[in-house]
């Protein structure tokens, strides 16, 4: 398949996280590279859902994770064969592709089996042994394409039948008694100049008479022929290819294996690999859910790159990131967060500036690449710097933030203050909302030396909505913090009228000792002027966890 480089954010992604996918993504695409394709590996949350909806733009491809599969590594310019094709037309075509297997399908498509050489060198090789008696399947069509052969006399051409095949080259004797033995078979004798032979084929009706070396039967011959029913064609070779040839005139439905497995685009490698190695051909077809080819993959295959790469918005942490993702090369990280831990095979572009948001960044990028801002772009840039810096209320509102903001809005003709008040209150309504949604709508893992603690963040327009739930949701943050094995789990509740947040923390009792934030009571804190995660409290939670680590 042909490269693609998934733009992605992080897990459980916010509305910079995707906006700014989207609008890298464009740019790429605008500087002439269609492979560039934005992602997310979340599904949205309520405020970026409705920034979507209310500009008509159509939703970024979910990923939720990027774990090898069959589709990143397969081939998807595989020929296919139908059923009803010769053996001898499908082996030509394979002689002039790449891939030495071709999948059989049916005439809708469907998938029937895999031809290998192998699979029909054995089952030919069946046909030719003089030592074992053994018909084949076959029809006077097959044969006359196969063989070149002109036809004299053709009866149900298209029609598949099991046939012997028969030389006539003893004695008229002994080859009576042989067309005497097999009367109740359909019989195919290959025969050269010999009129006595082609007579008795002709009067004990046989199915087919093939005539070699380009001999042709008399008109009194030809008569019989057409009133006993028998086919007669001429064959262009000797009797010897034409023996060896007519093998190969079998239909491949009866030459595939059907005991090679499918697998769907979807399979993990970790699961196909061991169907590849039972494979004898090493190849396994690959089927959509209509069981209709659409690639081939094989053991090779799997030793390439695969052909997608990423790039990182939004983030810059292994923990945070799509899980598979250290199977694939990282072409670049575009961040306004600090810079965590995530190796790279090769060196890459790494942006990651001080502002609020990654929205700001890439609207920057389009300037210095002077290309214009596409108009379904600018208000979702619009978005992604308001959402992250509260109508540039937050603490990590920079004036490069302020200054885009006043470009973007100018060219968009939008009031900012009344789209920011519109995505807040959007995304600020948990009305309804099962704490475990909440909890995991923004969440992300952090790594501070040997110990590990998820941070999550929601906006609202009262706190007092999630404390009259406080015990619910203590239970999914105790939940999370078992399920990570963490020191600590906590959820930062953001006030957007007044500024401040509440921190809800479920943590190892050890770590008591180190907390020294404003306690509200128990499990809670209040964190005056708190509304950023990444500038305000990882700060403060890294400064309480090196404490501990001491």
């Amino acid at each position: 398949m042909k490269k693609t480089v998934y733009i992605i954010g992080h897990k459980n992604p916010d509305t910079d996280a995707v906006v700014s996918a989207v609008g890298y993504a464009r740019l790429k695409n605008l500087l002439g590279h269609p492979e560039y394709i934005a992602a997310r590996a979340g599904h949205l949350n309520p405020q970026t859902r409705y920034i979507f909806e209310k500009f008509g733009l159509p939703k970024p491809e979910y990923i939720p994770d990027l774990i090898p599969k069959v589709k990143y590594f397969m081939q998807d310019n595989v020929e296919t064969v139908q059923e009803d094709v010769s053996v001898w037309e499908a082996i030509g075509r394979m002689e002039n592709t790449e891939i030495r297997v071709m999948p059989v399908v049916d005439k809708n498509g469907k998938y029937l089996s895999l031809l290998h050489y192998s699979g029909f060198a054995k089952g030919v090789l069946t046909i030719l042994n003089p030592e074992k008696k053994h018909s084949f399947t076959t029809s006077i069509n097959l044969i006359l394409k196969t063989l070149n052969a002109q036809p004299l006399i053709v009866n149900d051409g298209d029609k598949t039948f099991k046939a012997s095949i028969h030389v006539g080259s003893s004695s008229v004797e002994t080859f009576v008694k042989r067309l005497e033995a097999h009367s109740s078979e359909n019989i195919i004798v290959i025969a050269s100049d010999r009129n006595d032979i082609h007579k008795l084929c002709i009067e004990h009706k046989v199915k087919l008479l093939i005539t070699t070396s380009g001999c042709v039967i008399d008109k009194e011959l030809r008569e019989l022929a057409e009133k006993n029913g028998v086919s007669v064609i001429v064959s262009p070779y000797s009797t010897s290819p034409t023996s060896m040839l007519i093998a190969y005139s079998m239909p491949v439905s009866v030459m595939g294996d059907a005991e090679i497995k499918t697998v769907a685009i979807n399979d993990s490698v970790a699961k196909i690999k061991d169907i590849l190695k039972d494979a004898h051909c090493k190849y396994l077809p690959v089927v959509d859910e209509e069981n209709k080819v659409i690639g081939i993959i094989s053991e090779h295959d799997l030793m390439k790159e695969p052909n997608i790469e990423v790039i990182l918005v939004d983030h810059n942490e292994i923990t945070q990131a799509v899980e598979g993702i250290e199977h694939y090369v990282i072409q670049e990280v575009i961040d306004h967060h600090r810079i965590g831990a995530i190796p790279t095979k090769n060196p890459i572009t790494f942006i990651n500036r001080p502002v609020g948001s990654t929205a700001t960044q890439i609207a920057g990028l389009y300037k210095e690449y002077k290309i214009p801002i596409p108009k379904d772009i600018a208000p979702l840039l619009l978005c992604g710097i308001l959402s992250d810096t509260l109508i540039l209320q937050s603490a990590t509102t920079t004036d490069v933030d302020r200054d885009m903001v006043e470009y973007l809005s100018g060219i968009t003709d939008l009031d900012y203050k009344q789209l920011g008040n519109e995505i807040l209150i959007a995304g600020s309504n948990i009305k309804g909302r099962e704490a475990s949604d909440l909890i995991h709508q923004d969440m992300k893992e952090y790594v501070e030396g040997k110990v590990s603690y998820t941070a999550s963040q929601i906006e609202v327009g009262n706190p007092k909505e999630v404390m009259d739930r406080k015990a619910d949701f203590m239970k999914e943050l105790a939940l999370e913090r078992r399920a990570h094995k963490a020191l600590f789990s906590c959820l930062l509740v953001t006030d957007i009228t007044k500024l401040s947040s509440l921190l809800l923390i479920d943590y190892d009792s050890k770590f008591e000792p180190f907390i020294s934030w404003p306690k509200m009571e128990d499990n809670v804190f209040y964190l005056q002027g708190v509304v950023s995660r990444k500038k305000q409290l990882i700060p403060l939670i890294t400064e309480a966890v090196t404490n501990y680590q001491k």
